[in-house]
């Protein structure tokens, strides 16, 4: 595969909005069908979009987090289900980058340039909860890991050249091991049955007696235990891709009724877009769409902030910012998607059109954390100064 090296920031948002003017044409039919994006994955991969946080001193573009949230953002505008493909990807790319040796990240970068990609094996089912990691790397006397376990939501396994896979070792604590796609013992199963983002292919992945070596597995408890981005990167990517996918209900909401729609008889008018109650209508959700991209746009200056000044207080700042651009992004895609059927009418909940993968997609991905505990957070943070927590989800 011939991949593409993106020399900046502008680079990278002119080959986003291209690939998403690309991307949204078949993006009702792959969802409808449920037919995953292999070519399109690799579209992605060729472009050099996946390599664009890799630093300049390795041979990247190491673009801003604002630019990266803006580039999720215009694929989400398109297909949701493929813009979440690579979120994990950049979260893993910054494990890669704060937590590896020299010789891990020379490595690692030069696979991302070369159009590699990440997946993801983080999730466990039948846990107390979402920190409760279960899947153990075992030392082995010739200075390997056996890795045994069973991982859930694993968005982009299938996909992926390379799996990280989050895991325990004897001392309990938290490490990820980078497993190659097809390594003895992994097997990675499409049962992702969700109603939303089906295209995504967030199925299982197994793990028996998987065997990784020292170099592939990264110290992941540290980056808890100083100032970290961890959380804010992740979460700013979800924000992106709700706000995405809110935009694009818009866009199409407005299409619909400048095309298909008819005006109600009570209106006096010959078009349904004249109709002012829809005019006031579409003003409201247009003013809470541009409300979620100025707060995804500071949320991710934030994050560049603390990135050039990496304190605590600068990593709260940043964790605060992106909690409120998510919880603002997540309410909006879940209104407008909705919404989008009350703007256009009785057709547009004809099967055939499956102008519900909007709002299928945006109740699915708002479900991946709870906003009430982001707003808990910001509360606290307001009132009585309290720092969010290092966790690695906000």
């Amino acid at each position: 595969m011939s991949t593409h090296v993106i020399a900046d920031d502008a680079e990278a948002l002119a080959v986003a909005a291209a690939l998403a003017e690309e991307f949204r044409e078949g993006a009702s039919a792959r969802d409808a069908e449920r037919r995953l994006p292999r070519a399109e994955v690799d579209r992605l991969s060729a472009s050099g979009l996946l390599a664009v946080t890799v630093p300049a001193a390795h041979g990247g573009a190491d673009v801003s987090r604002e630019t990266l949230a803006e580039v999720f953002r215009l694929l989400a505008t398109a297909d949701a289900s493929l813009a979440q493909i690579p979120q994990s990807h950049f979260v893993y790319a910054e494990v890669i980058e704060r937590r590896g040796t020299d010789d891990q990240r020379t490595f690692f970068h030069a696979e991302l340039l070369a159009g590699r990609r990440l997946g993801n094996a983080q999730s466990e089912a039948g846990t107390r909860h979402v920190q409760d990691i279960r899947t153990r790397l075992e030392p082995q006397p010739d200075g390997s890991y056996l890795l045994n376990g069973v991982k859930h939501y694993a968005t982009g396994a299938l996909f992926a050249h390379w799996i990280p896979v989050l895991a325990r070792a004897g001392d309990d604590a938290l490490h990820v091991a980078f497993v190659r796609r097809g390594a003895p013992g992994l097997t990675v199963t499409d049962d992702w049955d969700g109603m939303g983002q089906r295209t995504t292919a967030s199925g299982t992945v197994r793990l028996t007696d998987v065997r990784v070596s020292a170099d592939r597995v990264f110290p992941h408890h540290l980056t808890f235990q100083e100032p970290q981005l961890h959380g804010a990167v992740a979460q700013l990517l979800h924000a992106a891709i709700d706000t995405g996918i809110a935009g694009g209900a818009l866009a199409e909401a407005a299409a619909f009724v400048r095309t298909r729609s008819r005006p109600w008889f009570e209106s006096g008018f010959e078009t349904a877009a004249e109709d002012p109650l829809l005019v006031q209508r579409f003003g409201e959700l247009a003013v809470r769409v541009r409300a979620s991209e100025a707060l995804l746009r500071e949320a991710g200056r934030t994050v560049d902030r603390a990135r050039a000044g990496l304190t605590d207080d600068s990593a709260a700042e940043a964790s605060i910012a992106v909690a409120a651009a998510k919880a603002h992004a997540a309410d909006t895609a879940v209104e407008v998607a909705n919404a989008l059927f009350e703007v256009a009418g009785t057709r547009s909940a004809l099967g055939a059109l499956n102008l519900n993968r909007h709002w299928r997609d945006a109740r699915t991905h708002t479900l991946h954390d709870p906003v009430r505990w982001k707003i808990q957070h910001i509360g606290r943070y307001v009132l009585s100064g309290i720092r969010p927590p290092r966790h690695g989800l906000l």
